[in-house]
């Protein structure tokens, strides 16, 4: 212990700021910047295990609406800091190091330890209370809104060790809510626990009385060949996970990836933990790296072989790519794109080495492999022509609107909005009761394809997904420009039973695959159109679901003298009560559909909508208790 003491805690700048300007540090204060407050606590107890001082880390959220981040590492310092002359303790929770983890002269000053950002913290809590167990002894200190309420104080022996950060966040600063979500939490929880193999987190609600959230244990010994693996559960597999941990010039790569039977590239890139969903020169490296390699190996073993595209050779790819930076270099608002120029070059030359000799020794899996990436050139090609076809039909890229669509006469896509309607009834009396400024209504009929189970060439063969890509106005594929969007509100309108389920989850997937920026920037909403109706005299109270049909129940009083009519489905009601309940932006309730994590985004849908019946059936049966109003 004597290389983590009071020097070795460097201070960049103090808290000023902070509570002013939130956003600057914790990118929002909505439920993301929320949720990135534990991130940060949690991220100093990773530091911790990265440098093999901690093996257990834990996760509470109480019922009085605060959290805890427990861990067994050292315990941060707590004695004098000589610059300071206070207690380290307190510097690493009152100072700020300028510009946190992102920052490349900042991230990993200490070679990792605490007080990166969790002086943030406790900025923005109005409670904090941190204890420290450190060579036998335990020590602890309170906080109001980041200040000191005393000093640091000794309370007794102990022959536990590690840190203990409890903190309530401030409702001034979070304003929109400040109730942690425990699904949020242990997606990304469970994403750490496969980046760092070894590690157990442990995540317990105590607001909860479902079992299944006390004390969940995310552990993987096999990191992120596991990540991979869990991935693709429930999807048919071409080769073994193919696993890479490489080092060069003090970057540290490991790198896991398996070709399935699906046609969805699944790649999901960190940098010292930090998910980077844009991409960025580690990824480039990758990319270049895997299309060389693979035409390399074709051109010499494969007759008849055709050289394949980068694109080619990602079709039904599943691939973590995770790298370790001393300086890393982000780009863009959202500090999520690595763009270390280095990083690229050194990635393509350990992925070319590794994978050069994985397709050698390997040579069935390598032929599969090969066999999969011609497939898709010859797909790929097949689309384009089917493209070309439907842009000669003039279909795609026509400025004549599908016949059935009832289009608005607003052209400011900010203010329009679509709504996506399941059959011609429900269709007919949105037409009617819409509102015809800015509301668009376009009924489909029946299911649209799956396209987990197709590929793009296929899906432009149906007929309701040409419809939804004409009125959308945005393309396709290569050709996809959310800039032409000409609606920002996409509303799909289901009946609340089975098939209306189904048939948003199948739009889902549609987006999800072939047109993601639609949900990430936020345009996609699901419309909730109520199960019931409560009226006694000129009274009525629409209700979702039983829970909030008994709530209406009671609210007048009990049985006697009311009227309650369950709606089968959207067609059922009139055009003046589908305005009133579900297309009145007043009063209805609409669901903006997100994707907070993206990973098990992915996973879902490859399960629910892919080749594998077991998963699908296993998952049904473990959560058919807590599906609410079900048809069958």
């Amino acid at each position: 212990m004597t290389d983590y003491k009071a020097s070795s805690i460097t201070v960049l700048s103090g808290l000023d700021a902070v509570r002013k300007r939130p956003g600057m540090y914790i990118g929002s204060t909505g439920p993301r910047g929320l949720h990135h407050l534990v991130y940060e606590v949690v991220d100093n107890s990773i530091d911790e295990a990265m440098t093999g001082n901690c093996s257990v880390i834990k996760v509470t959220i109480y019922e009085d609406g605060s959290l805890s981040v427990e861990d067994d590492g050292r315990g941060i310092p707590v004695d004098m800091h000589p610059q300071y002359n206070v207690s380290a303790l307190e510097v690493v929770m009152t100072k700020l190091h300028a510009g946190g983890k992102f920052d490349k002269d900042s991230y990993k000053v200490s070679g990792g330890l605490h007080g990166v950002g969790v002086s943030c913290v406790n900025a923005l809590s109005t409670d904090l209370h941190v204890t420290v167990h450190r060579q036998g002894t335990i020590y602890t200190q309170s906080y109001q809104r980041g200040n000191p309420v005393a000093p640091v104080k000794e309370i007794g022996p102990t022959s536990k060790q590690g840190t203990i950060v409890h903190f309530y966040p401030d409702p001034e600063i979070f304003k929109e809510t400040t109730t942690f979500s425990f699904e949020t939490l242990a997606s990304r929880l469970r994403e750490l626990a496969f980046l760092n193999k070894g590690i157990k987190i442990i995540l317990h609600d105590e607001r909860s009385e479902d079992p299944s959230k006390h004390n969940v244990e995310f552990y993987f010994e096999g990191g992120i060949k596991s990540f991979v693996e869990f991935l693709n559960k429930g999807t048919g597999k071409i080769n073994e996970v193919i696993y890479l941990e490489k080092e060069k010039d003090g970057i540290e790569l490991e790198l896991a990836m398996q070709y399935t039977e699906g046609y969805a590239e699944k790649i999901f890139s960190f940098v010292n933990n930090i998910n980077t969903h844009e991409g960025g020169t580690h990824v480039a490296g990758f990319k270049t790296a895997l299309t060389r390699v693979l035409n390399n190996y074709g051109e010499k073993n494969v007759s008849k072989f055709s050289k394949l595209s980068s694109e080619d050779v990602r079709e039904g790819i599943t691939c973590i790519i995770a790298v370790r930076v001393p300086e890393p270099q982000f780009e863009g608002q959202t500090k999520t794109k690595l763009g270390n120029s280095e990083i690229k070059g050194i990635v393509d030359s350990l992925v070319t080495q590794g994978l050069g000799i994985y397709l050698e020794e390997n040579p069935k899996e390598a032929k599969q492999i090969i066999e999969k990436s011609l497939l898709a050139a010859k797909a790929r090609e097949a689309a384009r022509k089917a493209r070309d076809l439907t842009r000669r039909k003039s279909v795609l890229e026509s400025s004549t609107l599908p016949g059935k669509l009832a289009d608005c006469s607003e052209r400011d896509p900010s203010k329009a909005e679509i709504y996506i309607v399941e059959g011609d009834s429900a269709g007919g009396s949105a037409k009617q009761g819409r509102k015809r400024e800015y509301q668009a209504i376009l009924p489909l009929r029946g299911k649209i394809i799956n396209v987990e189970k197709a590929r793009l060439g296929k899906a432009l063969s149906n007929n309701e997904i040409i419809t939804l890509i004409t009125a959308l106005g945005t393309g396709i594929g290569d050709d996809f420009n959310i800039e032409k969007l000409r609606y920002h509100k996409i509303i799909i309108m289901t009946d609340s039973d089975v098939d209306g389920s189904h048939i948003t989850t199948l739009l889902l997937t549609f987006f999800y695959r072939f047109m993601r920026p639609l949900i990430e920037e936020g345009y996609v909403y699901d419309s909730m159109p109520p199960l019931y109706k409560v009226q006694k005299g000129n009274k009525k109270v629409y209700a979702l679901n039983d829970r909030e049909r008994q709530a209406a129940i009671d609210s007048f009083g009990g049985e006697q003298g009311l009227s309650i009519q369950r709606y089968k489905g959207l067609g059922e009601m009139n055009p003046d009560q589908l305005w009133e309940t579900t297309m009145d932006p007043e009063t209805r309730t609409l669901k903006r559909i997100t994707i907070e994590d993206a990973v098990a985004a992915d996973q879902m849908f490859s399960m629910l909508m892919g080749d594998e019946v077991e998963s699908r059936r296993n998952f049904i049966e473990e959560n058919a208790l807590f599906v609410k109003n079900l048809d069958v």
